[in-house]
């Protein structure tokens, strides 16, 4: 028998990436039950982000609601929440709470057979699922059983960013605007550094293509210390931590175009509309089929063969990002370009970019 709800709590406490790949399942509840209050809760360093999604009423950050769970549950009328990701201090506190459905994967985790009393069951392993497809697996107990497929996962997004006016003011003087996010915290195999200095070296031709690099403190201090030639090109700046998450969103909105690894802005860029281009390896669980960026401009590229370092799930990088040639992702960006040249000249002639700037 489908569940009936008034207000839902979706709980997913990793990290960003993971966290914009669970928010379309609030859009297609909005879409189901209109009325229905649908909070998120998350890791504080997430909230920026998914406060500016439109389909999310009330965003709970992990570290408050720790404090006192009791607290909130008593006071927030839950009376559905799902465990979008699996985390036993969190079941147990909904089962302590009496939360009347409690939602959670049962495939594996013998808390979630304890205390979950609505469970679904699924296996991710050699799934041909898409990580965001996986989530809608949690509505079931709403009598929701489809799954829907990739192309439809972009139109649920729905995101309002505010525009920045000092992120205006730095792109305004460059006609094609490209971010370079070049770590993943630790969180994705990377694109080696020297592809992306190759990348510059190659794009430094277009006097109107800026290349932007963003990244936390931490990564702009990598930069500093291992790719300072990158950091000295002319055709590139360098925002390194100097953005909060919801102005890095506006940053990304304002662009031209996002390249990066498996990493939380990727998904960003992708949920915005932005043109996004994912660098991955081709092995499981770290390839495209599963963590691709998915939105109406965004795409993927990766060598159709794992090489031996693909096994070795520590590795940083590996043969088969060592492929993906500067010269590939190149393609791409001008193609962009072009894109970005014929939309300014629809909304004013006068802004095309003269083809006297191309080589």
């Amino acid at each position: 028998m489908a569940i009936t709800s008034s207000h839902v709590l979706i709980c997913r406490t990793d990290n960003i990436g993971d966290v914009i790949l669970t928010l379309p399942i609030a859009a297609f509840l909005k879409q189901h039950y209109p009325t229905l209050k649908i909070s998120f809760l998350c890791r504080a360093y997430a909230a920026p982000v998914v406060k500016q999604c439109r389909s999310i009423d009330e965003v709970v950050e992990l570290e408050s609601f720790l404090l006192d769970p009791a607290a909130y549950f008593a006071h927030a009328n839950v009376d559905t929440i799902i465990l979008a990701q699996p985390n036993k201090r969190m079941a147990i506190e909904a089962f302590k709470a009496r939360i009347p459905n409690r939602i959670g994967n049962a495939r594996h985790k013998l808390y979630q057979m304890l205390y979950c009393n609505r469970r679904v069951r699924f296996k991710k392993g050699n799934s041909a699922h898409h990580e965001a497809q996986f989530n809608f697996e949690f509505l079931r107990p709403f009598g929701l059983n489809t799954v829907p497929e990739l192309a439809a996962i972009p139109a649920l997004y729905d995101f309002d960013v505010p525009e920045n006016r000092e992120i205006n003011q730095l792109f305004q003087a460059h006609p094609f605007n490209l971010i370079l996010h070049t770590k993943s915290n630790g969180h994705g195999r990377e694109w080696p550094i020297k592809h992306y200095i190759a990348l510059a070296r190659r794009l430094s031709k277009y006097p109107d293509i800026k290349l932007w690099l963003t990244g936390s403190p931490a990564e702009g201090q990598w930069l500093a210390d291992n790719a300072t030639e990158l950091l000295q090109l002319q055709n590139v700046g360098n925002v390194c931590g100097k953005f909060t998450l919801d102005q890095l969103s506006s940053l990304i909105k304002a662009a031209d175009g996002l390249i990066a690894s498996g990493t939380g802005p990727l998904h960003v860029s992708a949920a915005l509309g932005q043109r996004t281009l994912g660098l991955f390896p081709p092995t499981r669980p770290m390839h495209p089929g599963r963590w691709a960026p998915l939105g109406k401009r965004a795409q993927a590229l990766c060598m159709p063969v794992s090489c031996n370092g693909c096994a070795d799930s520590k590795a940083a990088s590996c043969d088969c990002m060592e492929n993906i040639t500067p010269e590939s992702v190149a393609d791409i960006v001008l193609q962009w370009r072009q894109e970005a040249q014929a939309e300014q000249a629809t909304q004013s002639p006068d802004a095309l970019i003269s083809d006297s700037i191309q080589p």
